[in-house]
């Protein structure tokens, strides 16, 4: 670590759960984040702030003036522009040691067949039920931890699908565990449905946050794990829910069965 990066990270570094290891170990890490939204911007700026190395970030949509209302990445000036393109000037001001791949690309199967093997943490910051299972899915099939966010109207959700873990006594839940994919609900969107602006900043956050715990060393505090996080912004409410693994889920049944 050079002694400029010694003094920006300092702050970290006087953490005894993080550390020099700590630090060093996000500098050497690379994080994929599905979705340049609202949940994407807070989520990409706290990762590039906090020192991940190489940040790759897919989203296959251009900036909107009705995206500036949460999406703080974005600006006025660069409404029009792709997303990808748009967070990555925001996040390089930020730190320009951190490396960040934009790719303007839908998360299809093919797409994340090449991108999630190679990535130590994935976030999910998408909108729609397609794209988290097959996010879902390719996290388990390749065993990448990944930290899922949603937000909608006054209400987030946040929950971490780790399958690297192969003691049959502490296998967790996937997302499609706890949402199966032959339940399609109906597609609520904000643009549609509304979202207050600081909570999509709450679940980024604590979608980053979760996914830097992810990236150390060694764990620190008790993981959001199988543990599906409710925020209700209308009453300043937490509740958590401790979800199952099902038994013959579609997706991560197989790889337990294997282990």
């Amino acid at each position: 670590m050079t002694d400029a990066e010694l003094l920006r990270y300092s702050r970290h570094i006087l953490l005894n759960d993080i550390g020099v290891e700590g630090q060093q170990r996000w500098l050497q890490s690379h994080a994929v984040v599905i979705g340049a939204g609202g949940l994407g911007c807070a989520a990409l700026l706290y990762l590039a702030s906090a020192g991940v190395g190489r940040i790759t970030v897919l989203d296959a949509d251009t900036v909107d003036a009705t995206n500036l209302q949460r999406q703080i990445a974005h600006t006025t000036e660069r409404v029009g522009l792709p997303k990808v393109e748009s967070v990555a000037v925001a996040m390089r001001a930020m730190n320009p040691g951190v490396q960040v791949d934009a790719r303007m690309q839908r998360a299809d199967a093919a797409v994340l067949a090449a991108v999630v093997p190679q990535a130590q943490v994935v976030l999910d910051c998408s909108d729609n039920f397609a794209t988290r299972q097959a996010v879902n899915a390719a996290c388990v099939q390749h065993r990448v931890p990944l930290v899922v966010g949603a937000a909608l109207q006054m209400d987030g959700q946040c929950l971490v699908v780790d399958t690297r873990q192969s003691d049959p006594s502490h296998q967790a839940p996937c997302w499609a565990c706890v949402f199966p994919p032959q339940t399609v609900p109906e597609e609520a969107r904000c643009a549609t449905m509304g979202v207050l602006a600081p909570l999509v900043g709450v679940v980024g956050t604590w979608q980053a946050m979760l996914a830097l715990q992810l990236l150390l060393p060694q764990p620190v505090g008790e993981p959001l794990t199988g543990r599906l996080h409710l925020w209700d912004a209308r009453d300043a409410r937490h509740t958590e829910m401790q979800a199952a693994r099902r038994v013959a889920c579609p997706v991560c049944d197989a790889l337990h069965a294997a282990a």
